[in-house]
């Protein structure tokens, strides 16, 4: 396997494409409601002005499997076109908490129709272009387990089955690895999964056996696909290709309790998590998504980016940060616009307003990570453009 992660690109873009259904049946499609599946074009050459020559992006199964075996690429090719065009690498998740209807995801034919769909999907990629496509086959496996399966607030809106449900994604994402790998070997895979750190409320014996369970609960998709446990669901070193952690200001909690400041004591250093994870499975590490909502952004990357460079001096091979979502997006259950990212809502020409703040940071980051060259002449003109 490869021994680096390969993005053209220390800082990506991650375009929000999360398409599952809410408890009350509708179903979110955020590729559409941000605009982006609309306005790709201008999207992707605002992001490569301001330095980013890769992204995380997303193909809508429930869309594009019109029927059960036949595809419709049309929502996708647009995007995929006018990512070529401006030379962004993308990473396609292909299953972001949605999937076609009258699908049964407790089926057997769950992880085959998947898998099915992953193989025409990378025959569409090839015939596209003949650069190595990246997949996140399933995003988030343990937060779907959780918020599917044992929450009921999304499809498929169970409760008190998340480990089974943490399963079957995991199936699910082995057999579209394996089918992916027998149209194009050279394939690369990102499992993104939540960086978690939780504590335990009292000193307690049983309180502290607890929050560490939970804590390390957080690498049990990672373990699962690697082999290293319930082997039975076909899991193999080989299949822990690029280790993403997706890291968020809320991401370290009290069990039982509420979330853990900043400056508290309890406060785990992102670095150590990186640490922990790399020296765990011993792969290319990426932060696959991180970002804060409205005043906060600049500074949360400042943090991020901070705790990253901590951990590459330690000798992490951290290769890259994702600022996720790059385009503010409507809330998940009230609509609510939520003010997240380095671009704002498009105009009917697909101008977007750019979140000055965190611009700034971003480029004094990425000339730290990447020595300045990732700015180019194009980043003011983009800026009195877009906003």
């Amino acid at each position: 396997m490869p021994p680096t992660a390969g993005l053209r690109s220390f800082f990506l873009a991650g375009f929000e494409c999360a398409a599952q259904k809410r408890g009350d049946g509708r179903r979110l499609d955020l590729l559409a409601s941000t605009r982006h599946d609309l306005h790709a074009r201008a999207d992707y050459a605002a992001v490569a002005a301001h330095g980013m020559r890769a992204a995380r992006d997303g193909m809508r199964w429930h869309r594009i499997e019109v029927s059960p075996g036949f595809y419709d690429w049309s929502s996708v090719a647009p995007m995929a076109k006018a990512a070529a065009e401006a030379g962004i690498q993308v990473i396609w998740d292909l299953c972001h908490y949605g999937y076609p209807d009258k699908l049964d995801i407790w089926s057997a034919s769950f992880p085959e129709r998947f898998a099915r769909f992953a193989k025409a999907a990378t025959r569409f990629l090839r015939n596209e272009s003949d650069d190595v496509p990246y997949f996140c086959p399933v995003n988030e496996i343990s937060y779907w387990a959780w918020a599917g399966g044992d929450m009921a607030l999304f499809n498929p809106t169970a409760r008190r089955r998340g480990a089974e449900l943490k399963r079957q994604l995991v199936r699910a994402a082995i057999a579209a690895t394996d089918a992916i790998r027998e149209v194009e070997p050279r394939a690369r895979f990102i499992c993104a999964e939540p960086s978690i750190n939780v504590v335990p409320a009292s000193a307690r014996q049983a309180d502290q056996a607890a929050a560490e369970n939970y804590r390390l609960s957080q690498f049990e998709a990672h373990d699962m696909l690697a082999g290293r446990v319930a082997p039975e669901l076909g899991g193999s070193p080989d299949k822990l290709d690029i280790v993403g952690l997706n890291f968020y200001p809320d991401n370290q909690w009290v069990l039982g309790g509420g979330a853990i400041p900043m400056g508290h004591h309890d406060y785990k250093p992102f670095s150590e998590m990186l640490a922990e994870t790399h020296e765990r499975y011993g792969r290319p590490v990426i932060v696959s998504e991180t970002g804060a909502e409205r005043s906060a952004r600049p500074a949360w990357l400042n943090y991020v980016s901070g705790e990253v460079a901590t951990a590459r001096q330690a000798n992490v091979p951290v290769e890259a940060v994702c600022l996720y979502p790059i385009l503010d997006y409507p809330g998940w259950e009230n609509d609510r616009t939520c003010e997240v990212g380095l671009l704002g809502s498009p105009d009917e020409s697909g101008r977007r307003a750019v979140y000055q703040p965190l611009a700034e940071e971003l480029e004094r980051q990425q000339a730290r990570f990447e020595g300045g060259a990732a700015m180019g002449a194009s980043a003011p003109l983009l800026r009195r453009v877009a906003s």
